[in-house]
């Protein structure tokens, strides 16, 4: 398959890129004090290896109220000599780079800010996304911001960047500027829609005149803040043409802000669902369109192009999922990108909460300068992995790759381990991808694969193979049920997500962890339209719009979720609020820190450990209930262990066999235990 579209150059006020594909600006938290570090360098370098046009790092601060101490930093020349370093390297690996100064502002945190100093914003405006009050901007505050931004600007071009990026973007500080929700001042910078953008064209027209006439400069925006009350397209195409007046030479285009309540990155969000905000732009300008979010495969970048929705296409998460994703994609070979999974579990998650970026299908993201080549060994070996779920296809891809002699044996018809479960909840569907990808890898590199093949002790014991690794996952936990008939039927999370059981009108779910939730909104959503129902009433204006919305958001399935503790704690911090959003959204019923502790008669009693009633006894609810779905989590099936071991055999365990836990700890340790076989 060819891209010709997407692999085409593209000059941007003198910087000619290779081809269309970008990177743009994710925070990585790879530089804790501000300072260009071997870690930075080695990640970024992979991708301009990979063969991304342009890469556009950062967030990077610049003033001191501006965002996390742990981002990059041009806050002074001594930065400079280490980004020249990285910046040479980027060029000699045929890559462009440009550098995202970043200005938090609201949304900046007390702790992160130099003396301790309260955020800067417009207005005085609470952000329930930081936590922060910010402090009303002075004129003296507001100027000498654009000067720092501009002295940045000067020491990027100093540094080897090849363009600077603003960003306008996700409720950052020029959005604060632009928005009549933040922006509340009665001065000459507020009041009206032309005041609210003196700030950023000032600003633009300050960084032109610094950098001079033939620098690039981008600004990256958002197409429509969906935040209510807040600004839509028609005022981000608006403020993009007077922006172009003022110098900007590309617009990159994202979505809303932290705090709207509409999904931005999850797999939620359809593939380039939000492309129209980026070809309303393109429409309004004419200099280059970047077109942005969820769009994970080449012929969907093409596609984009194509349909002039953009002139180039940001691959921001897929690069870190596998950082060859432009060099794979420009040989033909689509199909052998490691797939994004929209999880972010490893990049989101952690930098929100001031960890570096990882990643739940690459083990080495971040890791770059520890990973082993892929050459081939000159000591092959012959292993067998016993378990062909991702940790077992990732172990066994990646040793076949380097000359190794592997056979995997899987107990059922089909590679992937829990993935097709994975996969069966709303917005989890990017799963079936990595589950293709192990299937076409496996192939590739010649594993031998044996399904329908049970690991007993006896046949590990006899296999000819110099080492085994069990990646043999866990079983579901078994826990007394307080059932005293037949009137309830019992199943576990699994059964449904399989569709082996149909749940009645009346579910309760045990457990209010991840799967416990993800199977409660699986099952709501069962009971309300389906995706392809509420497009055929809107295509067809079949029925009023409040009557669409009546639909959309019931439920013909009651159902409730309980646990002993809370609901929802299972999630990686920050990615479950889709999920949590959906539960309420469909009037799921949620009892946490509760107990069941009755069956019967068709009836769930449960009693809650922190409520009491009238009398002062703990709260009791009797609901109706015709179905009982388990998800109370996982125990690991490691039972092979011992008697191999006992029998002098090498025996390595990696995932849920070694312990219970996530898809991207059993790749990590998978991609580490590869690593140091022999060479």
């Amino acid at each position: 398959m060819e891209f010709p579209r997407l692999f085409s150059p593209i000059t941007i006020r003198g910087m000619t890129l290779k081809n269309r594909v970008v990177m743009p600006a994710i925070h990585h938290l790879y530089t804790p004090d501000g300072f260009c570090t071997e870690r930075f360098s080695q990640y970024y370098w992979k991708r301009a290896e990979g063969g991304a046009g342009l890469v556009i790092t950062g967030g990077c601060r610049f003033e001191g109220h501006g965002g996390s101490t742990a981002m990059m930093s041009l806050q002074s020349d001594a930065y400079i000599p280490g980004y020249r370093i990285f910046t040479d390297g980027m060029h000699q690996r045929g890559a462009k780079v440009a550098v995202q100064l970043y200005h938090a502002g609201r949304y900046a945190k007390r702790k992160n800010i130099e003396g301790g100093d309260a955020p800067l914003a417009p207005s005085a405006v609470y952000a329930k996304y930081s936590g922060e009050t910010p402090r009303a901007m002075t004129e003296e505050d507001i100027h000498a911001v654009i000067q720092a931004w501009c002295a940045a600007a000067v020491r990027a071009q100093k540094a080897g960047f090849d363009a600077v990026e603003l960003v306008g973007s996700a409720g950052y500080l020029i959005s604060q500027f632009l928005s009549p929700l933040t922006n509340l001042r009665t001065d000459s910078y507020g009041g009206t829609p032309e005041k609210r953008r003196r700030f950023p064209l000032e600003l633009l027209r300050a960084v032109r005149a610094a950098v001079g006439p033939d620098y690039p400069i981008l600004l990256r925006v958002s197409g429509n803040d969906f935040v209510p009350g807040s600004n839509t397209n028609e005022q981000a195409v608006a403020f993009c043409q007077e922006a172009e007046a003022a110098g900007v030479d590309l617009f990159n285009v994202t979505g809303g802000w932290h705090e709207t309540k509409i999904p931005q990155l999850p797999g939620e969000v359809p593939r380039g669902q939000f492309s129209y905000l980026a070809a309303a732009i393109k429409r309004g300008v004419h200099v280059p369109v970047m077109v942005c979010n969820r769009i994970h495969h080449p012929a969907l970048a093409e596609e984009m192009l194509a349909l002039e929705r953009g002139d180039l296409v940001g691959i921001g998460r897929p690069f870190i999922a596998d950082p060859m994703w432009a060099k794979k994609a420009m040989l033909g070979h689509p199909e052998d990108i490691r797939p994004c999974m929209s999880c972010n579990q490893g990049c989101l998650a952690k930098t929100f909460f001031g960890q570096p970026v990882e990643c739940l299908v690459n083990g080495w993201a971040g890791r770059e300068g520890r990973e082993p080549p892929a050459e081939k060994t000159r000591h092959p070996q012959k292993l067998l992995v016993v378990g062909g779920g991702p940790g077992g296809c990732e172990c066994a891809i990646e040793a076949a790759k380097r000359g190794h002699r592997v056979t995997l044996l899987e107990r059922s018809g089909q590679v992937g381990g829990q993935l097709p479960l994975v996969a069966a909840p709303p917005g989890k569907e990017e799963f079936q991808c990595l589950q293709r990808y192990f299937d076409r890898q496996l192939v590739k590199y010649g594993v031998e694969v044996r399904l329908h093949t049970e690991a007993t002790p006896e046949l590990l014991l006899e296999a000819d193979c110099d080492r085994i690794v069990l990646a043999t996952g866990a079983l579901p936990k078994q826990i007394p049920l307080p059932l005293r008939d037949d009137s309830v039927r019992l199943c576990s999370a699994q059964d449904i997500l399989s569709g082996r059981v149909v749940a009645g009108k009346h579910t309760l779910v045990l457990g209010g962890g991840s799967v416990g939730c993800e199977t409660a909104n699986d099952l709501a959503r069962q009971g309300s339209l389906s995706d392809a129902q509420l497009s055929f009433l809107v295509r067809y204006r079949a029925e009023r719009d409040e009557t669409i919305h009546a639909l959309a958001d019931h439920s013909d399935r009651e159902v409730s979720i309980l646990d002993i503790s809370a609901i929802g704690s299972g999630f990686e911090p920050g990615t479950g609020w889709p999920v949590l959003g959906e539960l309420k959204r469909l009037g799921v019923r949620q009892y946490p820190r509760t107990a069941l502790l009755e069956l019967k008669d068709g009836q769930a009693l449960l009693e809650s450990q922190d409520q009491e009633d009238e009398a002062g006894n703990r709260l009791r609810t009797t609901l109706p209930c015709d179905t009982l779905v388990v998800a109370v989590g996982y125990s690991p099936r490691d039972s092979l262990a011992e008697p191999l071991r006992a029998a002098g055999k090498e025996v390595c365990l990696i995932g849920d066999a070694a312990g219970v836990g996530k898809i991207s700890d059993a790749i990590r340790q998978a991609d580490q235990w590869v690593s140091q076989l022999p060479r």
